[in-house]
């Protein structure tokens, strides 16, 4: 895919560690977003980001300039069972999910975190599956509006709290 020069393909084994780097920066620069030292083992997931790749049907996806700069990346999970999140989320049938979507500072405000965000739709539309189930914080809030664009909805059922966290839950039903 290949939109104002940016390409979305699966992140190459020798991109995890950066990847995970990005998005440990990413994430720990949010405004009300945990720390490490609140959330070690959250960090220490973003930082083997690349783990998640062992699962069936799941995809580390990154967003690349023509120099094959990483700029941003997300989780795209094919099949709810493996994305990992507290709820009733990883019990969805038939539904996709995306996780840990994380642009990095110098690439903000391009459309790439609309890209990826794009790129899971279209995974889950070909693989034929129902819905696409996201979570979000308060602390990611800013992204909200770009997802209620795309069509998803916020979903009640599918808010946890990860520790003093609260995480809130996103659908975006899939017409075929």
């Amino acid at each position: 895919m290949n939109t104002l020069n940016y390409t979305i393909r699966n992140a190459f084994f020798s991109e995890f560690e950066e990847i995970g780097q990005l998005l440990i920066s990413v994430y720990s620069q949010l405004d009300g977003f945990p720390k490490e030292s609140d959330q070690p083992n959250y960090y220490k997931m973003l930082a083997n980001i690349g783990d998640f790749t062992n699962y069936p049907e799941t995809e580390l996806l990154v967003a690349v300039d023509k120099d094959n700069t990483v700029l941003g990346a997300v989780v795209y999970f094919n099949d709810m069972k493996y994305y990992g999140s507290g709820g009733i989320a990883t019990q969805e049938q038939n539904s996709a999910g995306f996780r840990l979507l994380g642009v990095g500072t110098n690439a903000r405000g391009k459309g790439i975190g609309k890209l990826l965000t794009q790129e899971c739709i279209k995974k889950a539309t070909l693989n034929k599956r129902q819905q696409l189930i996201i979570h979000s914080t308060l602390a990611m809030k800013t992204a909200w509006q770009m997802y209620e664009n795309l069509g998803f909805k916020r979903s009640e059922d599918l808010d946890f709290m990860q520790g003093e966290l609260a995480v809130f839950g996103f659908r975006l039903k899939i017409t075929s």
